[in-house]
C-alpha cells in the first residue's frame, strides 16, 4: 500500500541521501548538504512556506519524495507557465523523485503520481487540475506522468531547474474527475 505524508525535521537526513543519489542529483539540482537541505525543506516543514513535501511510503518503507503546491503561490512561476497555457484558478503543481535507484523503473512513479493526485482532490476540493511541467530530456518523468494518466497538453521554453538542461519542457495535466 502506498502512503504519503508531510515531510518531518527528522526525515530531512534520508532526503540528503536521495538528493546525493546520481538519478535524482541529475534533475534536482540542490545542495545536499545538512545545513542546505534543512535550509530548502525547513520552511514547509514548519508552515513556513506555502508548499508541501510529502513523504512516500510503500508498506512502511519510504521510496520517494512529491512536492505539491498551488501556482498561485509562486506568481513568478505562474506567469512563465501562463506564457505556455493557460492556468486555471486553484491549479496545483507537483515535483516527485524515487529515491534509491533500485526502485526505479518498477512503476513506483506513477504509482506515486496517481496517489498524490487523488489525494490533491480530496485535500484541495477547489483544486481544477494538475499541471507539471518537465524538461523534454527527462524522458523517465514524462514516461511516468503518461503511465499515471497525465496528458502532454503544451510544450515550450521554461527555465530549467538544473542549468545544465535545455529550456525546452513539455506540460502534463490531469483535469479532476467529474463528481459521480
Amino acid at each position: 500500500m502506498l502512503v504519503l505524508r508531510r515531510l518531518a525535521e527528522h526525515d530531512l537526513p534520508l532526503l540528503g541521501h536521495w538528493l546525493r543519489q546520481p538519478h535524482v542529483a541529475r534533475w534536482w539540482n540542490h545542495e545536499t548538504s545538512v545545513e542546505a537541505v534543512a535550509r530548502d525543506f525547513g520552511p514547509a516543514i514548519k508552515g513556513e512556506e506555502p508548499s508541501e513535501d510529502l513523504l512516500a511510503y510503500l508498506d512502511d518503507r519510504p521510496i520517494g519524495l512529491v512536492q505539491r503546491c498551488r501556482l498561485s503561490d509562486y506568481p513568478e512561476y505562474l506567469a512563465e507557465l501562463t506564457a505556455l497555457i493557460e492556468v486555471p484558478d486553484g491549479t496545483v503543481t507537483i515535483d516527485y523523485l524515487i529515491g534509491e535507484a533500485r526502485d526505479t523503473g518498477r512503476g513506483l512513479g506513477p504509482r506515486m503520481i496517481r496517489s498524490v493526485v487523488r489525494a490533491t482532490w480530496n485535500d484541495h476540493p477547489d483544486t481544477p487540475c494538475v499541471l507539471v511541467p518537465v524538461p523534454v530530456a527527462n524522458r523517465s518523468s514524462w514516461r511516468a506522468l503518461e503511465k499515471a494518466g497525465l496528458r502532454r497538453v503544451a510544450e515550450g521554453d521554461l527555465v530549467p531547474d538544473n542549468p545544465v538542461d535545455g529550456r525546452a519542457h513539455y506540460v502534463y495535466r490531469i483535469d479532476r474527475p467529474p463528481l459521480v
